[in-house]
């Protein structure tokens, strides 16, 4: 709500680098239909990758952790949730394959996204759904165990009239067309991780949100490469931006910069990403095999099946097996023993 106060986007300096990021990614965008048109299978292999990744990453950002080989058969619904944080990675998958699938019909308001909430801990027997009801705080965890206040959020008494003036603001300024809407999207995201509305929850559902708002903009990567992958792989650098923008958020005097180059720096990231694969795959007889030989190629020199299936989400035992006998075949990795667990090495050729 405090970025979209008093004009402050309006007023916002903004860098040469961030309007030719901003310029990239509407280039970006503009190619991306071009693909879709293309190389339907390769975007579905991509696809159903990315959910698996986004799923994990997310959840495994927040400390919600499965066990090997549990993620899979969870997000593809072929299991039951057998424990709490199973029972959370299969909410959050309810809730992403709603963005993927009516994402266009969906419309940003304070029941989404309580009922969003709901939807994470359907399957367990926490009451959600509910605005925070005791006042939080964003602590970081010292390397001693201690805890230091990183940021205070709204307090509960305040938080349903600041999400309901959030969201309100957020739409009608989309409506208005004023600013770009990727400013739009980073400010509302920062606002709602300072406010801080639920009890738990708060970063899963602002990077679903993300997804949700993005998508609705035009900006789809995220279908074909996990962002939360990327930002769990920055997951240092996507903390310290939140917090930068958040000094001063009260009294409407914080920089929004720090965290809107981050977000921008992650969608940048995930379209490179995705005209890298794309550009590779998409005349190749197997997009699959393809996909997996891309993974080798980001192994560590020395590797297992079980490295290459965590690399390739969604793509079978069956197929990692034949994509590396190719490659043994033609002399770029070679098997260092037998039987499931053996190591395989990649070559110098």
């Amino acid at each position: 709500m405090k970025s979209f106060e008093h004009g402050y986007l309006y007023e916002m300096p903004v860098s040469h680098g961030l309007l030719a990021t901003v310029r990239a990614l509407g280039e970006f965008r503009g190619r991306e239909a071009l693909y879709s048109q293309q190389s339907p299978e390769v975007l579905e292999t991509l696809r159903r990758t990315a959910i698996v990744q986004s799923v994990e990453s997310s959840n495994r950002i927040e400390g919600v952790t499965v066990a090997p080989g549990r993620i899979d058969p969870l997000v593809l619904k072929r299991a039951k949730p057998r424990d709490r944080s199973e029972q959370e990675v299969a909410g959050y998958r309810d809730v992403l394959a709603l963005i993927h699938s009516d994402s266009a019909r969906l419309r940003l308001s304070t029941s989404l996204i309580r009922d969003w909430h709901r939807t994470i801990y359907q399957y367990t027997r926490e009451k959600a759904g509910g605005w925070k009801t005791r006042d939080n705080a964003i602590l970081e965890v010292r390397p001693d165990g201690r805890q230091v206040v990183r940021f205070r959020s709204v307090s509960a008494l305040a938080t349903p009239e600041f999400m309901a003036r959030l969201v309100e603001s957020f739409n009608s300024e989309l409506d208005a067309r004023k600013t770009d809407p990727l400013v739009l999207i980073a400010a509302f995201v920062l606002d709602f991780e300072c406010i801080h509305p639920f009890t738990d929850g708060n970063g899963r559902l602002g990077r679903l949100l993300s997804l949700l708002l993005l998508y609705q903009s035009g900006y789809g990567a995220g279908r074909y490469i996990s962002l939360e992958r990327i930002v769990e792989q920055s997951k240092e650098t996507y903390y310290e931006a939140l917090y930068r923008s958040s000094q001063g958020w009260h009294d409407g005097r914080h920089d929004l910069r720090p965290w809107f180059e981050y977000f921008l720096g992650t969608l940048i990231a995930a379209y490179k990403e995705f005209e890298a694969r794309v550009g590779t795959i998409a005349s190749a007889r197997g997009a699959k095999r393809e996909l997996v030989r891309n993974a080798v190629a980001h192994l560590p020199p020395r590797f297992t099946i079980g490295d290459l299936a965590r690399a390739c989400k969604g793509i079978s035992h069956r197929t990692l097996v034949r994509a590396l006998h190719d490659l043994r075949s033609e002399g770029k990795v070679h098997c260092l023993g037998r039987g499931p667990d053996a190591a395989w090495e990649k070559t110098s050729r």
